[in-house]
């Protein structure tokens, strides 16, 4: 049985290869998280549910969340992310920016989509989750390359229009009522 690193050094997460062909997931979290917060009607996205309906209903065997820098204080929440299967990316910064600047994931996210369309023969297709309109030209390379499987915008009143110029075919909203039945975290309720 062969294995592979999959973060690229050799104390990260490891997985076997033989076993793990499908689609891959690139998560913009910051992205999901600030246009799911900003919607008109503001709503959690539960994080486990999430990577069981991408696996479920896009076959996605990776999941790549981009989380922006990391932070010493939110050791818990990577770790629990982590058991959900999710593989985390962090962004480098120079010491003198880290805790100035967003998240800025972008050029990360577009790398490893190509980078795997290029190199990886487990990846089928790839599901990008996120509005922003800086990732159409990739999205729009591989739909014509025919490895695309769908975009997830995580708003309607947040995602770029540029995604409208793709047949339906390759875009789906996380915002409607019955994803958000399905994906939504539920709050806890007070003296319980």
């Amino acid at each position: 049985m062969m294995y592979e690193s999959v973060t690229g050094n050799e104390e990260s997460y490891v997985i076997s290869t033989n076993e793990m062909t499908g689609n891959f997931a690139y998560i913009d979290n910051q992205n999901l998280y600030m246009a799911t917060h900003r919607a008109e009607d503001p709503w959690d996205v539960d994080m486990r549910k999430f990577r069981a309906f991408l696996r479920e209903k896009y076959n996605v065997v990776y999941a790549y969340l981009f989380m922006g820098a990391f932070q010493i204080e939110r050791q818990d929440m990577y770790r629990a992310f982590q058991e959900y299967g999710y593989v985390l990316i962090f962004r480098e910064h120079g010491m003198e920016l880290k805790g100035k600047k967003k998240g800025n994931v972008d050029v990360d996210v577009v790398f490893e989509m190509m980078r795997d369309n290029f190199t990886s023969a487990r990846m089928e297709r790839a599901v990008l989750v996120s509005g922003d309109g800086d990732y159409f030209r990739t999205v729009d390379y591989l739909v014509d390359m025919g490895k695309f499987e769908r975009v997830l915008l995580p708003s309607r009143k947040n995602a770029s229009s540029l995604y409208k110029q793709l047949s339906n075919r390759y875009f789906a909203y996380l915002d409607t009522e019955r994803v958000k039945e399905r994906l939504q975290r539920q709050r806890k309720r007070q003296g319980t």
